[in-house]
């Protein structure tokens, strides 16, 4: 769980009875996550989810083609 904010304050994160927390999730607090809940891999969950609901948070992922070789060509400028 990711408790602290920029203010530095700790916020509270609670996770209810059986919920599955699938790989490398992150919560970021204040979240609650309800009673049966399933949360899908890789998922940064900032919005409470409800019991017995799927959270899943994920950007689409995107394949820049050629992008190393552009930066190395502008170091190298």
């Amino acid at each position: 769980t990711c408790n602290y904010a920029v203010d530095h304050k700790k916020y509270k994160t609670t996770i209810g009875k059986n919920v599955f927390v699938g790989s490398d999730s992150q919560f970021v607090a204040p979240v609650t996550v309800g009673d049966n809940a399933i949360i899908g891999s890789g998922s940064t969950i900032t919005k409470d989810v409800p019991a017995g609901a799927l959270g899943v948070a994920r950007s689409r992922q995107t394949v820049v083609e050629d992008y190393a070789e552009r930066i190395q060509k502008k170091e190298k400028e």
